[in-house]
């Protein structure tokens, strides 16, 4: 498009394509409630005033316009669904423009795998923009299917939607200089970084900030977050399906610290996307603690579009996206109408058909594994084990010790005690590698979980009651190609396959859903009551996470960063 149509368009000297009269716009920039008509040309905003005349015109009553939502972090893998169908569930309520990181499908099938999210994402209504994932694999401490370096990641400047470089999980490395990591941060200088630094605190806070990461997204604590806001850092207010930090976070927020805070889901499962949503939720919530709603809208609009230096939207101006929804109230937050780029394409809480994008096959599936050197199997020893405590709704984990329980020479899960088995079966490069431990907060009562979504390596992950039921999960997960499975004993009660990349389905994201509620339920029926059971678990392999996790090559004390034995 020449840009000088546009002006003319604002200038009144030519007709707009539509314009909206009788609007009430949400004006992020002055933190006002326009009362105004707003044209519109090609993608883009012409102007605001009450003298434009437009091929189109139409009045929205008094209903608030509302600019598109920004998820200011995301990993679309984790809604188990293909790019587009995970845009068939944000866009009705609002979300227009995500800031994702492909990490997940990254460390499955590297520099391929993003690759594939690029393509599967060209062209469809949902701006996706791309961080270059920097952490493939997240540490050495677990096997990842991939391995990317600088030089790698330096491939994906030249991209149009690839903004900078994504979380910097290796704290320790950024903070002790490791050259690899330092490298990675020398290549993308010039652009935005996020950071990845939960819990760190004082000097090794001082030289993560001044390495080059300039946001966290990982603050857990009111405290946390305030000293990460003072040492410079964009600070993002997460609440995902299994992180829900917002409410205890949100006590720093002020007029003061507002501008300098965003809004982000992270890692979202189609049940709550489908029923809460995604940032239109978190928004909806900021609202209700007593926030004003310009000001909470601001959080997920034109603060992150400013500090990803998308200064094309997050907002409704001239010379904007028009990028934008309508809604009655700014207090339920109920979506009308959603546009995008100009055009209508969502409506009534359903997005409207869209051509599929040209994306091209997805990866083979990464499934290499030795069943004949997998074994869950842990001998007797004397004194205590470390243990794994899952915290509901948390990513961070408990340690403890304590006496196992033993039968014939070997340590057994025990029901009785909430005491499971835990493992972490290799499954990029047929090493026969398997990780076992011993975990507490799951909650069942028999039978076991798999699955090969396992942040951030994802290998094959199992939670159980019994050893047969373990093994019978994981093989049937393998024989999937990749997905989640509850089984009890050798019988499978329900199971959802992931064949892209053990992460995704191509199905639509309803019937991802109803299949995921059936696992949910099937764990929920074997005795666990966490909010994802899955989700849950697959944290619980996450080595950049305090306090204590599990991965292929054993159980890792993430606070030293270092492995430890099971033994005490």
């Amino acid at each position: 498009m020449d840009r000088s149509d546009l002006i003319a368009v604002s200038r009144g000297e030519r007709p707009a394509d539509f314009v909206i009269r009788n609007a009430r716009v949400v004006n992020v920039f002055s933190g006002e409630l326009e009362e105004t008509d707003v044209a519109f040309f090609d993608r883009w905003v012409a102007g605001l005033g009450t003298d434009y005349e437009g091929e189109r015109e139409i009045d929205v009553g008094g209903r608030y316009l509302v600019p598109g939502l920004i998820d200011a972090h995301v990993h679309i893998e984790s809604s188990l669904a293909t790019p587009a169908e995970f845009a068939r569930a944000v866009l009705p309520r609002g979300t227009t423009t995500v800031i994702s990181d492909p990490h997940e499908i990254a460390n499955v099938h590297g520099l391929p795998g993003i690759h594939y999210m690029l393509g599967a994402s060209e062209g469809i209504p949902l701006s996706v923009m791309v961080m270059a994932s920097s952490c493939v694999p997240a540490t050495d401490m677990a096997t990842a299917g991939a391995a990317l370096h600088a030089e790698d990641l330096r491939q994906l400047r030249s991209h149009p939607r690839v903004l900078g470089l994504a979380e910097v999980m290796n704290f320790p490395g950024v903070i002790h200089g490791d050259p690899e990591v330092a490298a990675k941060l020398d290549a993308f200088r010039d652009r935005p970084i996020d950071g990845h630094a939960p819990g760190v605190s004082g000097k090794p806070l001082n030289a993560y900030a001044a390495a080059g990461p300039s946001t966290d997204h990982e603050c857990t604590s009111a405290q946390e977050a305030l000293e990460k806001l003072r040492r410079g850092l964009f600070v993002l207010f997460r609440d995902a399906t299994n992180a829900r930090n917002l409410g205890d976070l949100l006590p720093i927020l002020t007029p003061i610290t507002s501008r300098r805070i965003a809004l982000c889901t992270d890692d979202r499962q189609p049940p709550d996307l489908l029923d809460q949503g995604g940032i239109d939720s978190m928004v909806r919530a900021v609202i209700q603690a007593g926030v004003d709603p310009v000001e909470a809208i601001r959080l997920a609009t034109l603060n992150p579009a400013e500090h990803f230096r998308l200064h094309d939207r997050g907002a409704v101006g001239p010379g904007r996206r028009a990028d934008f929804f309508l809604v009655g109230s700014l207090i339920d937050l109920e979506v009308e109408q959603v546009y995008a780029g100009g055009k209508l394409v969502a409506q009534g809480g359903a997005a409207l058909p869209f051509p599929a994008a040209a994306a091209g096959s997805p990866p083979e599936p990464s499934m290499d594994i030795d069943w004949s050197r997998v074994s869950f199997r842990v001998p007797a020893k004397e004194g205590e084990i470390r243990l794994i405590r899952a915290i509901p709704d948390q990513i961070v984990t408990g340690s403890e010790r304590l006496i196992p329980t033993i039968r014939d020479g070997t340590v057994i899960a025990d029901p009785d005690r909430d005491i499971l088995k835990i493992a972490v079966v290799e499954r990029h490069l047929g090493s026969g590698r398997v990780g076992v431990g011993f975990v507490t907060g799951v909650g069942l009562d028999s039978g076991a979980l798999a699955g090969t979504v396992a942040h951030d390596h994802h290998n094959l992950i199992v939670i159980g009651a019994e050893d047969a039921s373990m093994l019978a999960a994981a093989r049937r997960v393998a024989e999937m190609g990749g997905g989640l499975c509850v089984a009890r004993g050798e019988r499978v009660l329900a199971s959802l396959p992931l064949p892209i990349g053990g992460l995704m389905s191509p199905e639509p994201i309803e019937e991802i859903r109803r299949r995921l509620d059936r696992v949910v339920q099937a764990a929920r029926d074997l005795g666990s009551d966490l909010h994802d059971p899955f989700m849950a678990m697959s944290f619980l392999g996450l080595e950049v996470i305090p306090k204590l996790k599990i991965t292929d090559r054993g159980l890792v004390d993430v606070e030293a960063f270092q492995f430890v034995d099971l033994w005490t």
